[in-house]
């Protein structure tokens, strides 16, 4: 079932303009989600609030590989997705291949950009795009005490 709400971008784009056809707001959030956590929780749930559905932006091994290095993700992207798309407060996921979120952005072009609390609206590198097409960018989840990377090194330091 959560399977089914994984799409290409083409498709979330079209997902998102029939919703908006109706008059519904959506929400982008983006993201790894590598080892979900309760951090990752709590984000996309305040990120639900801004909006009356929630599309989640994941980005791909590849570009995992890129950020974080070659040894992430440790979870495969389309479990990744499927995991994230379980989550009762989205209501779809596109998993992406670039290192930022410009180009998902000017196809989906959400009401509302999400990002977590390690940002400040003025800080988030994609406002820019986001003022192009008159979305707005907004912050939420809780502060940032949570971490996939330092979940993980914690386990190599423990031989896990």
């Amino acid at each position: 079932m959560s399977a089914a709400k994984v799409m290409s971008r083409e498709d979330a784009a079209a997902f998102i303009r029939a919703a908006q056809t109706r008059g519904q707001t959506v929400a982008l959030a983006s993201g790894v989600f590598d080892l979900l956590h309760v951090g990752h929780v709590r984000y996309l749930q305040s990120a639900r609030q801004f909006a009356d559905l929630l599309v989640v932006s994941l980005n791909s091994d590849a570009s995992t590989r890129a950020i974080k290095g070659p040894e992430r993700p440790v979870i495969p992207e389309s479990e990744r997705a499927e995991m994230v798309a379980a989550l009762e407060c989205v209501s779809a996921v596109l998993i992406f291949d670039e290192t930022d979120v410009r180009t998902t952005l000017r196809a989906l072009k959400p009401d509302f950009f999400v990002k977590g609390t390690d940002y400040t609206p003025e800080s988030v590198p994609e406002r820019d795009v986001v003022s192009e097409y008159g979305g707005r960018v907004v912050i939420a989840g809780d502060p940032k005490n949570h971490s996939s990377t330092q979940v993980i090194e914690h386990m190599r330091r423990a031989g896990l």
